[in-house]
């Protein structure tokens, strides 16, 4: 796009550096849209009104969606800081100072989710109700660079080098059965018998993958699944073994272990963020309650 002397006199308003937000958060049309309770034609427009404005691309379209561009990304950290001036605002304004508010998206996944950070959120919402979350599970992490999630909490041992954080601790994992299985002790397993739950190939990495490849080469699972959430739930219907985090056995009453802590398996648990995030103030107040809370056995 040409930039004339007209467009250089655009003022960007509160709602056009929103938009760009939502679209840089959503990636889509129709998902920002939805953020911003408007449609999908609408978005469009003004997306086209703003970049025109500005006589520069804010996003490079693709078939996937919309990737911002650096002036994009730019504008959408400007956005943030708008964001989190309007909500110390509101609640200065309902006279909860010390509340926070906002949404604050966290990527992880299922088991971490259901096993650990659920019970932290609990308690974080008693203390600042005025916090949503958009909560994504998934194998892969997130982008915290273009701003897909706010936070990761994540189990591995090469945290990226571009984002900070803190380990709060080591995932140990062990071989569960089922109480009500016909599996009673580890001989057992080493003999042959009792069918195996593993993750799929959505996990090729997964230390409960290596350890179980290295001991039992031979072994073919019966069941594979795409996460180790399912593999407990399997396990604990008496379908047969799973490598499982101690953090999620252990609380339940059908799971009984065959072996103790698997040094093979640990792998460390971290809460990340992207530096340019850890100003906002919802993001902050999440990230510190839970680097605080968050423990494993």
């Amino acid at each position: 796009m040409k930039q004339s002397h007209a467009q250089t006199q655009f003022n960007l308003s509160a709602a056009d550096l929103a938009l760009v937000l939502a679209m840089v958060r959503a990636g889509t049309l129709a998902l920002a849209g939805e953020r911003l309770g408007l449609d999908t034609s609408t978005v469009f427009r003004s997306l086209q009104r703003i970049e025109r404005g500005l006589g520069q691309a804010l996003f490079a379209r693709s078939r996937t969606g919309y990737r911002p561009t650096d002036l994009g990304l730019s504008l959408s950290e400007q956005a943030e800081h708008v964001e989190s001036a309007l909500d110390a605002a509101r609640s200065a304004v309902h006279g909860q100072a010390d509340q926070v508010s906002g949404s604050v998206r966290i990527t992880t996944t299922d088991t971490i989710l259901h096993g650990l950070l659920a019970p932290a959120l609990r308690d974080l919402h008693a203390a600042h109700p005025l916090l949503c979350y958009e909560l994504h599970t998934a194998n892969e992490l997130a982008n915290l660079t273009r701003r897909d999630a706010d936070i990761a909490v994540r189990a591995t041992k090469r945290p990226p080098p571009h984002l900070v954080g803190k380990q709060v601790g080591t995932i140990h994992m062990a071989l569960y059965t089922s109480k009500k299985g016909g599996i009673k002790r580890y001989a057992d397993i080493e003999a042959g018998r009792g069918d195996w739950i593993a993750p799929d190939d959505a996990l090729p990495d997964h230390p409960s993958v290596v350890w179980r490849k290295r001991h039992f080469p031979k072994v073919m699972p019966t069941y594979r699944v795409s996460s180790i959430l399912t593999v407990a739930e399997l396990v604990a219907q008496g379908l047969g073994v799973g490598l499982l985090p101690v953090f999620l056995a252990q609380s339940r009453q059908d799971l009984k272990p065959l072996t103790d802590v698997l040094a093979e398996c640990q792998t460390e648990l971290w809460i990340l963020t992207h530096p340019e995030s850890r100003h906002l103030r919802r993001v902050s107040t999440v990230y510190s309650h839970l680097a605080q809370v968050l423990t494993l056995p």
